[in-house]
């Protein structure tokens, strides 16, 4: 399997410093800042990026269980909110909430949540993030 890439670069002390984040594909280069981070600046962050990571990986999870339990999804939407809070001294990731509504014909309630909850469980990104409660709404469209 390979290996992924990013690059950060911090220019500065913590409130007036800036930054830059680019992934190794070069898909994504971005500047942050503390306003970007802790405020309502403009930039990204590296919240909004695991929570951009952790909704594409769930969303794959979940797709490749509904192939495995032979249903063929038509759209897995995620989104992904990621609460970061002062605790203690510093700053924790302390919750992630996924927000995912799919469009899968010919599958009941139970075995949708159940396949739901298995990619919420499993998916590499949610396995990396273990120590964060990970809260899942899955609506199924019909």
């Amino acid at each position: 399997m390979p290996t992924r890439n990013a690059h950060a670069v911090w220019e500065g002390d913590l409130k007036g410093g800036k930054g830059t984040m680019k992934l190794g594909s070069g898909a994504y280069e971005g500047a942050y800042s503390f306003s970007s981070r802790f405020e309502e600046g403009t930039g990204t962050n590296p919240e909004e990026l695991i929570g951009a990571a952790h909704a594409g990986c769930f969303s794959m999870a979940f797709s490749a269980g509904l192939g495995k339990a032979g249903f063929s999804p038509k759209r897995v939407s995620t989104d992904s909110k990621v609460h970061l809070e002062k605790v203690g001294e510093g700053f924790s990731i302390t919750k992630i909430v996924l927000n995912m509504e799919a469009e899968i014909p010919e599958i009941d309630d139970a075995k949708f949540n159940e396949l739901a909850e298995g990619a919420k469980k499993n998916c590499p990104v949610s396995r990396a993030l273990g120590g964060v409660e990970i809260e899942l709404n899955a609506k199924l469209v019909k």
